[in-house]
């Protein structure tokens, strides 16, 4: 009698603990919309246009007039930093339109019937904000070394910069999500957006110190995140700066932002699907 050997059962492989799934669906989520920019490379050179005109022509205005104390540093030196969070500010602040023309496209739908969690969802998209706000930080840093400002290029201290940058860009995107979640209309997110813009960036040290403000106006900067932004970049990208608050104090500031617009855009984005 032949003698038949038990078959071989298929292979069972473990599932991936569950940290290591949230943090492969983020990566997805920002690797499919960083490779959007391959689609439009037009738009990392128009936003070249914007920190051109405000360092050459604004910075050497006012670097002109002396008339804006900023202690050991020139002005032109202590508005680069500003300028650059000025940048990542503008870029990020519109993110959450994409939010909206991916709902009238179907795409939204897509994204709330997979796997992923809606955290990972907008977390992946705070991510790929923030690399791709990377691209002003080029900019800006050649605009300086053209100007011949005293940028600090020890590589701590640009990678300290390029982890700012990204914190910011991922806090002011995600708030802008929640934005298009509550408003759900491009016309009326444009309208918000704009609103918005320049008050957060005027009432920040962006462009001029904090001691220079009336005291309402200090403390709308107290609790703006771009101050601490600008505060952080201010002491790791220029010769000679320093932090007002601490880089400490700045990176909790920071942080604490993301994980509150993280969690707000997680709860209402499903609702955008709606």
């Amino acid at each position: 009698m032949k003698s038949f050997a038990p078959a071989a059962s298929p292979a069972v492989f473990p599932e991936p603990p569950a940290a290591f799934a949230f943090v492969e669906d983020v990566l997805a989520v920002a690797a499919a919309e960083i490779r959007k920019l391959r689609h439009d490379p037009m738009e990392l050179l128009s936003r070249a246009v914007q920190p051109t005109l405000w360092l050459v022509v604004f910075g050497e205005v006012m670097a002109h007039l002396r008339g804006v104390p900023t202690g050991r540093l020139s002005y032109l030196d202590f508005m680069a930093p500003g300028i650059l969070a000025q940048s990542v500010l503008f870029i990020a602040i519109f993110y959450g339109i994409a939010t909206i023309w991916e709902r009238d496209l179907g795409i939204l739908q897509k994204l709330l019937v997979s796997p992923a969690s809606r955290v990972a969802l907008v977390l992946g998209k705070a991510l790929s904000a923030g690399v791709r706000a990377l691209s002003q930080a080029v900019i800006v840093y050649l605009l300086a070394l053209i100007m011949r400002l005293h940028v600090d290029l020890r590589p701590i201290n640009v990678i300290g910069v390029l982890v700012v940058i990204i914190m910011g860009s991922a806090l002011f995107s995600m708030f802008s999500v929640v934005m298009a979640c509550l408003v759900r209309t491009r016309e009326r997110f444009m309208g918000i957006g704009q609103i918005l813009t320049m008050p957060l960036f005027f009432a920040s040290n962006a462009i001029y110190p904090i001691a220079l403000m009336p005291a309402w106006l200090r403390t709308a900067s107290a609790i703006n995140p771009l101050t601490y932004q600008v505060d952080a970049l201010r002491a790791l990208m220029v010769i000679g700066g320093s932090s007002a608050f601490g880089l400490g104090t700045d990176f909790a500031v920071l942080l604490f932002g993301i994980a509150l617009f993280v969690g707000l855009a997680a709860r209402l984005y499903p609702r955008m699907g709606i």
